[in-house]
């Protein structure tokens, strides 16, 4: 809602008039299993393309990380807004940072991709899952559950819960996901009214980065089920792309890769995040033959 009440300012900001449709998708109902046992991130946008479908909604606003590398025929990511922290935060009570944890803590998180990186970090720590939204997740952690948890620091800075970061990985350290902290708003593809209205809020920046991670992403056949981290930077005119993969079962050590070049068009960056996508590849079938 917090996402979805801040495009509505803007927009309103640019003479249009906006209303919002508050929906819950299967994403936030099923918080008992992890998201790659029950059909991945696609289930917290499902509801919302129903809703654009049947003309009850002209826009869905979505975490860009939670929107499938492909969408369904007569549906358009319209326009990705200016990219907020793309981090990932520690949030613990009792430790300032992953490295004051005794061998053996309890660390909390939902992704496959941070208990990827986090056991490539500590491997003498126990990583466990952890669903539900944000207060939840933070009430687990305070009730003793976990000795620090792990969650994006866009969503905690965006619910003004940004006192609750005890520290924030460098990305270096801890590779965040394909469109992490990104907002991508969702339309029908013949809209080209709402498309127009949009391109105000379109951030071209972001826009090449997520492009070239999501290429990653979409060639990996990356869904929840893999551990794959995808992101992407821009200095100016030049992007330099940094991925890895990880082994869903923790037997293989991570593969890592990255690509750099010059990008001031989507097809540009998308060329650099396959190029990306092809040296994980040759690096997984290295490993997975190296293993066998």
């Amino acid at each position: 809602m917090w996402q979805a009440e801040h495009v509505q300012a803007l927009l309103q900001q640019l003479g249009h008039q906006v209303s919002l449709l508050g929906m819950t998708t299967q994403g936030d109902q099923i918080l008992d299993r992890a998201l790659s046992k029950v059909g991945g991130k696609g289930l917290f946008v499902k509801e919302l393309e129903v809703a654009l479908e049947q003309g009850a909604a002209d826009l869905a606003v979505h975490s860009l990380k939670d929107v499938p590398m492909e969408l369904p025929p007569g549906f358009a990511l319209a326009c990705v807004m200016e990219r907020e922290d793309p981090r990932d935060a520690w949030v613990s009570g009792r430790y300032g940072a992953l490295d004051d944890l005794p061998q053996g803590a309890v660390v909390g998180t939902s992704s496959l991709r941070r208990m990827a990186l986090l056991r490539a970090l500590r491997p003498d720590l126990k990583i466990e899952a952890l669903r539900g939204n944000l207060d939840t997740r933070l009430r687990k952690l305070d009730e003793g559950q976990y000795d620090g948890i792990v969650l994006a620091a866009a969503g905690l800075k965006r619910l003004g819960l940004q006192e609750r970061i005890r520290a924030t990985f460098d990305p270096k350290q801890m590779l965040p996901a394909a469109g992490q902290g990104a907002l991508g708003i969702e339309v029908r593809s013949h809209r080209t009214d709402v498309i127009a209205a949009l391109e105000s809020l379109r951030h071209t920046p972001t826009w090449l980065a997520v492009s070239a991670e999501r290429a990653v992403s979409r060639v990996m056949g990356g869904s929840c089920s893999m551990p794959l981290a995808a992101y992407a930077t821009m200095d100016g005119n030049h992007l330099r792309i940094d991925a890895a993969w990880g082994d869903p079962e923790g037997v293989l050590p991570l593969v890592h890769a990255h690509a750099e070049g010059d990008v001031t068009q989507t097809e540009a960056a998308v060329h650099l995040g396959e190029q990306v996508a092809r040296q994980l590849q040759h690096g997984v079938q290295a490993q997975t033959s190296a293993a066998g």
